[in-house]
């Protein structure tokens, strides 16, 4: 006799989606119920014939069924159900609006930093003392120390990212970039500047760069380069433009007031974080609420060392701070070189207007040219601008007029540009879109450390020989070498695509020769069937 039919109910809050229907038991008797969810009643002979025989229960794996009981003309089944679409940028629209943003924010982060040879001269004048015979050593911590930090915060910052969105993380790096810029114009020594400028300022402003890197990637893919150059222009704006506006304002009102006076820029910064926009949804596992309730993600899914499996983004994290050593010493030491060797009748804030004008210049330049360039082999780029900047950084000590350093300068500053621009599209090729946040973290903590140590060291080499020129030939070298390691980025790509390319034929041939085995031996069961 048919069980009650209240016995075998769906489960509550699908009732009506699993109506039963009348199924001839094999073995005689009356009709048993069975849902449409595949699952005969437990205790029934049904139950018991299709566990010997399926060993489980569910939707048949070839016709899978929706919950909802209603057909989905979408739902694809069995090996053939299609992977999720990738993510495709718009290529512009409210884009145009983050690439403005994000150009302020490299512009006032690092027209700042750039122009810290007028800052050092005046921190000289007005913290130095003729009996400090490690002078330059101790003020050019201030600025190094300042750059340093910008890309130390950076892996921590790509966390943060990830875990708030590039929005959030912008807007309160900018806030803390503020309060440090601010506090800095109230101290009466140099000791405290280690801290207000060369932390809390530059740890604000790396939570404020990182994000404007990212956010491109969520606006743009076809026109990366440009953007990236465009947006990397902003940085050699400032640097064109700051170093006679600072000039002007440390004549006129003093070096607290010229620092009270940059918090402008960076209030505007604040505002501009605004502007983040996400498009690419962050990863589910990184989330801070599940079924409700509040829980802290795992360390293992916050840091992202999975991008270090990658050989070629091994390389590329090697490679790039290994040619940084001596990057930063032009930019603290250029200008003290100057006074010393052409005399102080020169205006050599032109030497950081040509860097400015050429990096802007080579930044537009080549940020299109990388979008022509196919794959890792953007990494090229890099290796000629290596080249040169150390080419260059040799070159200054041998220039004794004005003018041959000037074209030192604007050969310098164009293949800077280039290093520049592509650094962002080329983390895009090596690790996706998805892990670019923590991969350019990565890169730019390991940066930190070079960028650091290398002007104290030309300090330390001044103040001991008593000239600048050993302290230059020296800067020269860590690019070239630097340049040669990545050179060897787009043959590991090319083999590793090789790799791919033979294991994914292999995997095709082995279904080939499967699938012509199971229809061998489903022809075999059909003729013995007709024989019988």
């Amino acid at each position: 006799m048919a069980p009650p039919a209240n016995e075998h109910e769906a489960p509550e809050g699908q009732q009506g989606l699993y109506p039963a229907l009348p199924v001839e038991e094999v073995t005689g008797g009356e009709p048993e119920e069975v849902p449409l969810n595949g699952v005969p009643p437990e205790g029934t002979a049904l139950h018991a014939e299709g566990k010997r025989e399926n060993g489980n229960y569910g939707a048949p794996e070839e016709a899978e069924v929706p919950l909802t009981g209603k057909s989905d003309p979408e739902v694809v089944t069995g090996s053939a159900q299609e992977a999720p679409k990738e993510f495709e940028p718009p290529e512009g629209g409210w884009g145009w609006v983050v690439m403005l943003a994000s150009m302020w924010c490299n512009g006032s982060v690092f027209g700042i930093q750039n122009a810290c040879g007028v800052l050092f001269i005046s921190l000289l004048e007005e913290f130095g003392s003729k009996d400090d015979k490690q002078l330059r050593f101790k003020t050019a911590w201030v600025n190094s120390l300042s750059m340093g930090m910008i890309f130390f915060c950076s892996p921590i910052v790509s966390v943060f990212t990830d875990l708030f969105g590039c929005r959030k993380t912008a807007v309160v790096g900018a806030a803390v970039g503020f309060i440090g810029l601010l506090s800095s114009s109230f101290v009466s020594s140099i000791e405290p500047l280690y801290f207000t400028y060369g932390i809390v300022f530059a740890c604000g402003c790396s939570f404020a760069y990182q994000p404007s890197l990212v956010i491109l990637g969520h606006y743009f893919k076809k026109r990366l380069g440009l953007v990236n150059g465009i947006v990397t222009a902003g940085s050699s704006f400032f640097t064109v433009v700051l170093p006679f506006i600072l000039r002007a304002l440390l004549d006129n009102v003093g070096l607290f007031n010229t620092l009270r006076i940059l918090c402008i820029p960076m209030f505007i910064l604040f505002l501009a974080g605004f502007t983040y926009k996400p498009l690419v949804p962050r990863r589910e596992d990184l989330s801070f609420r599940k079924n409700g309730k509040f829980r802290m993600p795992s360390a293992k899914k916050v840091f992202n060392f999975s991008v270090f499996r990658l050989t070629g983004y091994r390389i590329w994290v090697f490679g790039i701070p290994a040619a940084l050593f001596g990057y930063f010493v032009p930019y603290v030491h250029l200008l003290s070189h100057v006074k010393e060797r052409i005399g102080p009748d020169v205006n050599e804030e032109v030497l950081l207007l040509c860097l400015g004008v050429t990096s802007g210049v080579g930044r537009l330049i080549f940020g299109r040219i990388a979008d022509y360039v196919p794959g890792a082999k953007k990494v090229y780029l890099q290796v000629a601008s290596f080249f040169f900047i150390g080419l260059m950084s040799m070159m200054i000590p041998l220039c004794n007029v004005f003018g041959s350093l000037i074209a030192v300068c604007l050969f310098m500053g164009l293949f800077d540009g280039c290093f520049i621009c592509i650094m962002a599209p080329i983390a895009f090729e090596l690790v996706g879109a998805q892990d670019v946040s923590q991969a350019i973290g990565f890169l730019l903590g390991f940066m930190s450390v070079p960028m650091m140590v290398g002007p104290p060291v030309a300090g330390i080499l001044r103040d001991l020989l008593g000239s600048y020129d050993i302290a230059f030939y020296l800067a020269g070298v860590p690019p070239m070498i630097g340049g040669a390691i990545l050179c060897l980025i787009p043959w590991v790509q090319q083999r590793e695509a090789q790799r791919k390319k033979q294991a994914t034929s292999s995997h095709g041939e082995t279904e080939e020769r499967m699938l012509d085995n199971s229809t061998t031996v489903t022809s075999a069961k059909k003729e013995l069937e007709s024989v019988c």
